[in-house]
């Protein structure tokens, strides 16, 4: 493996996580939702949405819910753009998925 002595470029994001966005389809508020997951890790998920100053409010268990006018932006920060199917997929085998049930749970247990 050959290692270059050339700078590498600064960017935004690494390249080499996976940061999945989907379509924005949910309808709330006033516009239209997109999801942001990573299909790696949380902390990589976390990583990604302070470089792209996303406000910690917007994340809700397994990902961060990101409004129209942001999700371009996103895209050229390094998320990659795929179907709302994928992006399930990819989370549910990245055992970092959180179902509705499981949300429910959580809520009980801190009342």
């Amino acid at each position: 493996m050959e290692h270059s002595s050339a700078p590498r470029a600064v960017c935004a994001y690494d390249r080499r996580m996976t940061v999945l966005i989907d379509e924005a389809i949910w309808p709330a508020h006033g516009t239209v939702w997109a999801h942001l997951v990573s299909d790696a890790s949380l902390d990589e998920l976390h990583s990604f949405a302070r470089r792209a100053g996303l406000p910690e409010r917007g994340f809700d268990h397994d990902h961060y819910d990101i409004p129209l006018e942001r999700r371009e932006q996103l895209i050229e920060l390094g998320a990659e753009a795929v179907t709302g199917r994928e992006l399930l997929s990819r989370l549910q085998h990245s055992g970092l998925r959180v179902t509705q049930a499981e949300k429910k749970r959580r809520a009980a247990r801190v009342l």
